[in-house]
């Protein structure tokens, strides 16, 4: 198997690392300084499955016209709002890919892909595992959960491509499962990421000094949370879905559904933000980051949905529409 990482920053680099570390030959399209790094030096890894270097498999370079040879999958880890300038930049991948896929936080990804690769080629994936590129050929692999990615064809079917980059990810010790509803999963992780996006960003962005479970062990950011969690699940559940947790332990939306009393759920999420500061697990979203490093954020891919869908079915969600507003008004004044 050859897999091309498209955007490789720090996910599509510890994804990549651990292809590579596994014995499948890998190639990061990265910045130039972290490719340079990755070619002289071996990519370091460094987080929750341990300290190590990657040489052996894993090359790197800007651009695909570089490297030769096809692909038999490609993985595009890029910025969402990234997306249209890297595949055009890497345009030539057309014709030497057998199958593309996105871990990317958005429901926009497989029909942009189908548009520039065409229908045949896409393949349903997500994933939730988290990394951050903490320099030139160093990225950090902060979070893994019990099941941590899922592939599954766009028509509902476990196909023997989507089997295949499955046990190729459970080899790389990133525990992965082939499913025929790939487009819930898709749905709900965009649920659970909006949700702790959504509320990080419009109640700790304030303060540099402070991580995703200071805020839950405040009862008024636990409210907050609940409140958002419920606009968000109403949306989702709207289009014939019910949580199922995919990536527990750290999801939490099919408690929340569950529990009508509002004063019970906010409970919960009081005790889920303790235990996190007990576990040492303080940690901020990936958006929350964005902002504290004056980046645009993804609010366009990841919140936006939810308003115009709820709009659409007649689903009011207003403090999420409130929330987006909030952080578009910071992203005009971030690069």
């Amino acid at each position: 198997m050859r897999v091309c990482i498209l955007g490789a920053g720090g996910l599509g680099s510890v994804i990549g690392g651990l292809l590579a570390k596994s014995g499948v030959e890998t190639v990061l399209i990265a910045r130039q300084a972290h490719a340079d790094a990755v070619n002289a030096n071996g990519l370091k890894m460094t987080g929750v499955r341990g300290e190590f270097v990657v040489k052996e498999r894993l090359s790197a370079a800007a651009n695909v016209d570089r490297i030769d040879g096809d692909f038999d999958y490609m993985i595009l880890g890029v910025k969402s709002k990234d997306t249209n300038t890297i595949l055009d930049e890497n345009a030539s991948l057309k014709g030497r890919v057998a199958t593309v896929c996105s871990v990317q936080n958005n429901i926009v990804k497989e029909g942009i892909l189908a548009e520039f690769f065409g229908e045949e080629a896409v393949l349903g994936a997500s994933t939730i595992e988290g990394a951050t590129l903490e320099g030139p050929g160093h990225a950090h692999n902060h979070m893994t959960v019990d099941t941590t990615a899922y592939f599954g064809e766009l028509d509902g079917t476990v196909s023997p491509r989507a089997q295949l980059i499955t046990d190729a990810f459970n080899a790389a010790g990133l525990s992965t499962k082939a499913v025929p509803h790939i487009r819930q999963v898709l749905w709900e992780k965009l649920t659970q990421i909006g949700n702790a996006s959504t509320w990080s960003v419009s109640t700790l962005a304030g303060n540099p000094g402070l991580g995703f479970a200071d805020g839950l062990v405040v009862r008024e950011g636990a409210e907050h949370f609940v409140t958002v969690a419920r606009e968000l699940l109403s949306v989702y559940k709207a289009q014939g879905y019910e949580p199922q947790n995919f990536y527990a332990p750290i999801s939490r939306l099919k408690e929340i559904n569950a529990i009508e009393d509002y004063e019970e759920a906010v409970q919960m999420v009081l005790k889920m933000g303790q235990g996190l500061k007990e576990r040492g697990t303080v940690g901020r979203t990936s958006m929350h980051d964005d902002v504290l490093r004056g980046r645009k954020t993804e609010a366009e891919f990841i919140i936006k949905p939810f308003v115009e869908k709820g709009a659409e079915l007649g689903i009011p969600v207003p403090t999420v529409t409130a929330c987006y507003r909030i952080i578009r008004v910071l992203d005009n004044y971030l690069q």
